[in-house]
């Protein structure tokens, strides 16, 4: 009888094993866009990130992208103000699919450690759609040289 009651037992271990393989590999690779594409050469694309910006971003990015004051330097709260997204911050230093998932799942989730940010993740505000063009428009907004170093740090990423 007690090996009866263990094969039963079976399948549903089984079942629940594969659920949670299922459920670790979304966590792991599923969170993000798998074919992420930053459009800054398209004007729509461009247009709907300046418009998301312009709701969502520019109330603590700036309205011009250029950060808050001192954003180097913690505040008394030691968290860090917004840092500008202009080629005078660290934005571009960033590859692609780090800036999405900054802006998805909010610099919390990603650093992890009891790390403190008022910024928030976007996961359930913004779509990635709009989360990729808000990154467009940015992007675009800065000069070709720092876009090709931008371009460059991606293409070491992917490799």
């Amino acid at each position: 009888m007690v090996r009866a009651g263990r094969r039963a037992g079976l399948p549903l271990i089984a079942l629940f094993a594969i659920a949670a393989l299922a459920f670790g590999l979304y966590w792991q690779f599923g969170r993000s866009t798998p074919d992420l594409v930053i459009d800054y050469g398209n004007a729509n694309t461009v247009a709907l990130g300046m418009k998301v910006y312009a709701a969502q971003c520019a109330a603590c990015h700036g309205a011009n992208l250029e950060g808050q004051a001192n954003w180097r330097e913690r505040r008394a709260d030691g968290r860090l103000p917004a840092p500008p997204h202009d080629p005078s911050g660290h934005t571009w230093h960033h590859g692609d699919r780090q800036l999405f998932e900054l802006t998805k799942f909010g610099p919390v989730a990603i650093a992890g450690g009891g790390y403190q940010s008022d910024m928030p993740g976007y996961e359930n505000e913004l779509t990635d759609r709009e989360i990729l063009a808000v990154l467009a428009f940015i992007k675009a907004s800065w000069p070709q040289q720092i876009r090709a170093r931008h371009d460059e740090i991606n293409r070491r990423a992917r490799n």
